[in-house]
């Protein structure tokens, strides 16, 4: 698939360019990771490998997500990635399937990532902010982020990105620790833990609104520039 076929795929009709990056803001950046308290669970969380991890949360009943999930959702891709995108929460599909970005929302992302010859599993990794389905699709609610918070924290801590992108409102809030507009927080960098960080839209969001893809497209470039700049 060639690159005007990518973008046709994601209902981009021409190249669309990249206007001039806004420069970083000051003070819209994170001091540190979240301000959660350290108690037993979250210390053994943080001293997991890869394989205790999954099955720490397949195991995981800290929230009551877990009580109508078919399977809880870690993450999939290259676990040494330098891409990480992270999004709000498990759907139906993935649900089912036990992979995050699955369906349409999940072939809109593949074509996304193909605009900037990235592909799944390939120097990247998929993540949400919480592992099991929130019912009927709604946003994670703050406790259900928090009790997930931890899986998150490791995930990033043993993968090392040297960028990370949330996909919508609920997983910039989770980084950031902040109300997040994802009108206002596109186009800039971010900071998480001294990880650069950009907000963008989330797939499923892109398919309801159909002119907001020019802007994710924007958003899609600045990714690969502030990839190439970090060497």
């Amino acid at each position: 698939m060639n690159r005007e076929q990518i973008l046709k795929e994601m209902g981009l009709g021409p190249i669309w360019k990249l206007r001039q990056p806004p420069k970083k803001q000051k003070g819209t950046a994170t001091e540190a990771a979240i301000s959660a308290p350290v108690d037993a669970r979250t210390a053994a969380i943080a001293a997991m490998g890869w394989d205790e991890l999954k099955q720490a949360v397949a195991d995981c009943t800290a929230c009551e997500l877990c009580q109508k999930r078919k399977q809880a959702v870690l993450g999939i891709g290259d676990v040494a990635a330098d891409w990480l995108f992270v999004g709000e929460g498990p759907g139906a599909e993935e649900d089912e399937r036990g992979e995050p970005f699955v369906g349409q929302s999940g072939k809109l992302l593949d074509a996304m990532l193909a605009a900037i010859d990235l592909k799944r599993g390939n120097d990247v990794y998929i993540a949400n902010s919480v592992k099991c389905r929130p019912p009927d699709n709604r946003a994670p609610e703050p406790a259900e982020t928090a009790a997930c918070w931890p899986f998150l924290a490791r995930q990033i801590e043993l993968i090392q990105p040297k960028l990370i992108i949330t996909l919508g409102k609920p997983a910039a809030q989770t980084l950031l620790q902040q109300e997040v507009t994802i009108s206002r927080a596109r186009g800039q960098l971010h900071d998480f833990a001294g990880i650069p960080l950009i907000v963008t839209y989330h797939p499923a969001y892109l398919l309801r609104n159909l002119p907001d893809k020019a802007k994710a497209w924007e958003d899609l470039c600045f990714m690969r520039k502030t990839m190439q700049d970090l060497g």
